[in-house]
This record gives C-alpha cells, sequence and structure tokens, in this order.
C-alpha cells in the first residue's frame, strides 16, 4: 500500500513539472473567485446606515441595486443627496424610523431661537418675490435629463493584458481584471458623469464609478491615483486614474459594467482586440 502511494505521489509531481504553459482555462474557472461576497463587502440586510464618503450610487452598486430603485425605496429625490448616519432600506417593505438631515436639523434649531425674527421675515415677502421662486422651481423641474437614453459606443478602460475574465458564479469575478505597471493610465470606457470617486467601498480600493446614462455604470477599482472627482463629466478615452494596487495584492484594474444595478460580462460590450 506504502508502494503504491509513493508512486502517485512521483507521478503527480512529474505530471506538474512537465506542463511548461499557463494552468488551462478550465483550471482557472474551477478555482474559487477573487472577488467574494466577503471580499467585495456587498451589502445584504434590510437596513443600511450611511457612512461618511458615500454616495446613493456607491450604496446601490454594493448591494446589486438600480440607483433608482433604491431612491424610489427610500423616497431620495434628484440629485439624491444622502448623510452620514442616514438609514437607508435595501428591500421594499421595510419601515425606517424618520431621520432629519444635518441641513433639516440646523433649520428646526434656528426656527427654535429665531422664532419672531422669522415671523417677521415670512411677513416682509411679498406675493411677487414667491412667484419668482416657484417659477424656478417649475423650470428645474422640467430640465431635460442631460444623460443619452444609450451608450454610443464602449472603449476598453486600459491597455494591460486582461489576467481575470468575468464569471457569472455566484462568488465568481464580476467584471474584468486588466494587468500593467502602478502609474499606467486608466480611460473612461464611454462618455459620463463621476457619481462617485473615493475608497469607502472595502475591497476595491481607490475606486472610480461613472454613470453613462439611466441604465449603465462603469466602474474602476484598485487605483494609484484619482484624476477626477465626483460630479466631474468625462469623455470617453480621458484618463480618470492611474493603475495601481489599493486594495489589492497586485497591481492592477478590476473593471465592471453594471446594467440597472446588475453586474453583466463586460466583453459583451467591449470591442475586439
Amino acid at each position: 500500500m506504502r508502494v503504491i502511494l509513493v508512486l502517485t505521489v512521483t507521478a503527480l509531481l512529474v505530471s506538474c513539472a512537465s506542463r511548461k504553459g499557463p494552468a488551462p482555462i478550465a483550471d482557472i474557472e474551477n478555482a474559487p473567485g477573487v472577488y467574494t461576497d466577503q471580499y467585495r463587502n456587498t451589502l445584504g440586510g434590510d437596513i443600511y446606515t450611511v457612512k461618511k464618503g458615500e454616495t446613493l450610487y456607491s450604496i446601490a452598486f454594493r448591494a446589486g441595486i438600480d440607483f433608482r430603485q433604491l431612491a424610489q425605496m427610500n423616497g431620495i429625490k434628484r440629485p439624491y443627496s444622502i448623510f452620514p448616519g442616514q438609514q437607508i432600506k435595501l428591500k421594499p417593505g421595510i419601515r425606517v424610523p424618520t431621520q432629519n438631515s444635518p441641513t433639516k436639523q440646523t433649520v428646526i434649531a434656528n426656527a427654535t431661537t429665531q422664532k419672531n425674527n422669522k415671523k417677521t421675515i415670512a411677513n416682509e415677502k411679498s406675493e411677487e418675490y414667491g412667484k419668482k421662486q416657484q417659477d424656478q422651481k417649475d423650470k428645474k423641474l422640467v430640465k431635460k435629463d442631460p444623460f443619452p437614453n444609450k451608450v454610443r459606443k464602449w472603449r476598453y478602460p486600459s491597455e494591460g493584458k486582461i489576467i481575470e475574465t468575468y464569471s457569472a458564479r455566484e462568488n465568481g469575478n464580476k467584471g474584468l481584471d486588466f494587468g500593467g505597471n502602478a502609474g499606467d493610465p486608466i480611460k473612461a470606457a464611454a462618455d459620463g458623469k463621476v457619481v462617485y470617486a473615493g475608497s469607502a467601498l472595502r475591497g476595491y480600493g481607490n475606486l472610480v464609478i461613472v454613470k453613462h446614462n439611466n441604465d449603465y455604470l462603469s466602474a474602476y477599482a484598485h487605483n494609484r491615483v484619482l484624476k477626477v472627482k465626483e460630479q466631474d463629466w468625462v469623455k470617453a478615452g480621458q484618463v480618470i486614474a492611474e493603475m495601481g494596487k489599493s486594495g489589492s495584492d497586485t497591481v492592477r484594474l478590476h473593471f465592471e459594467i453594471r446594467f440597472r444595478g446588475r453586474s453583466v460580462n463586460p466583453l459583451k460590450y467591449l470591442p475586439k482586440r
């Protein structure tokens, strides 16, 4: 029995030593996913408390929910402003305590200490002034959506080699990983607006999320340096970051495309190389 065991181990070692090329694709696909739920800090549960630096888009990204659905569930209107400490429900039908934003709390405090002054100011407001204010509000409501209905063209965010592909498995890689050197340029995959730029999402390092229209977002993770900030408009091919290894063991770009909150295979949208 011992002789058989020794022969088996020897055969395995010889087999491994004889492989000159990289592991077959099948071996890679069967390997455990790098971006597990724990690693990606995916949100679960019914209610989430907003932390400093987060946006509605980053929370929706982590929860795998369309940002419009998340906003609707919580009665949050454009421009989708949220504040630290605010409780956000992640599932419909959940009740959360009534909350006041820091701005509202300040207004309430001022109202208590300056009650008489506010009454005087309110009485002095003319009807014409009120009409102008209402007209401005009406104009904002009918303002045209600046985002296109369709994404015109997608392009590669990096010139580096793809080192990990998309996997539809539960704990698989939900995007593409590009290899390269620290400092390599990371480019916007399509025209859009930066809706998140920071490092509040554990496992993604310095992250940029770009909104392309009301259906599509793209994400760029592990950057060394961010070249854009929230609310910036970017063009396809514009440098938005430098490749790095923040939140990763190796230098890489982790790139995702989300359709209505859900990860999709970027290779279905990017042109053939």
